[in-house]
């Protein structure tokens, strides 16, 4: 478990690390685009970003969670007119005492799958071009540990909207879980996920981005606030297009259980433009 462990925050200071590679001046226009896109959650791009996360002060035994979402997105043309765009969250986790005195996990969380139905062109208005999507939203009781997940299966509605102007781009992703199945010893899911979003992308393809992944339990009345503040940079290693990410947050509200205070999350993501 302990090699695990050091596994993880290596693979996460790698990242970090990663953020000072070699960056390639030639393409800038092209990594400009690509790096917009990104910021788009409804791009008709492939993109596969490993997100490393750590956060701490876990209920009254200060626990500590570090985390890699593997979170492909893949565009699915249905029409001349319309996009799938399905989008994946899968954890791989390792934590310490987030219950108490809980001792160690580590192993797969639950798996969030997405899929929204979004038109290929977006509406000029305005204010920029609008780029919407709705679809469905599952979450999967993939969890090797009990306290991994919620050992539940929930479904629910999933939206996007944003608007894309010059170097800007903001929006808000929204889900609503219910629990379906599931053993009835672990409690039901009834959660709201709001996640608005600002973005600022420069022509060297440098992206500032600001957001909050928020989410209210309606089981028990609380909300968990972190607000995330991230700088990443699109270049190329080889042939290879790759965005590097670094960030840190501070969680304005969270549960007795959740964690506090500061965390810090690091990606890199490896994209396939067509």
């Amino acid at each position: 478990m302990r090699n695990f462990r050091i596994l993880i925050v290596s693979s996460g200071l790698a990242v970090f690390l990663g953020v000072a590679a070699p960056i390639a001046a030639a393409q800038q226009s092209s990594n400009e685009d690509l790096a917009k896109q990104l910021s788009n959650p409804l791009a008709a791009l492939i993109s596969v970003p490993f997100q490393f996360n750590y956060d701490s002060g876990y209920g009254s035994a200060d626990g500590d969670k570090a985390f890699v979402n593997i979170q492909p997105v893949v565009p699915i043309s249905i029409s001349e007119d319309w996009n799938i765009i399905s989008r994946t969250i899968l954890p791989v986790a390792w934590q310490n005492d987030i219950a108490g005195n809980s001792g160690e996990q580590v192993g797969l969380g639950d798996t969030l799958q997405s899929a929204f139905f979004s038109p290929k062109e977006p509406v000029a208005s305005s204010i920029g071009s609008i780029v919407w999507g709705v679809g469905p939203v599952a979450a999967l009781p993939t969890a090797t540990d009990g306290l991994l997940g919620s050992g539940k299966l929930s479904i629910g509605p999933t939206a996007v909207a944003l608007v894309q102007e010059g170097p800007w781009t903001y929006g808000a992703l929204t889900n609503h879980l219910w629990s379906v199945a599931g053993p009835e010893g672990r409690n039901e899911v009834n959660n709201t996920f709001i996640q608005p979003f600002v973005a600022y992308t420069t022509p060297s393809a440098w992206t500032y981005t600001v957001n909050s992944e928020s989410s209210y339990n309606w089981r028990a009345s609380e909300w968990s606030i972190p607000i995330n503040a991230m700088v990443s940079k699109l270049t190329a290693i080889g042939g290879q297009k790759v965005q590097f990410q670094v960030g840190a947050r501070y969680w304005a509200e969270s549960p007795a259980s959740g964690p506090e205070g500061a965390g810090l999350r690091a990606a890199i993501t490896f994209l396939f433009p067509k």
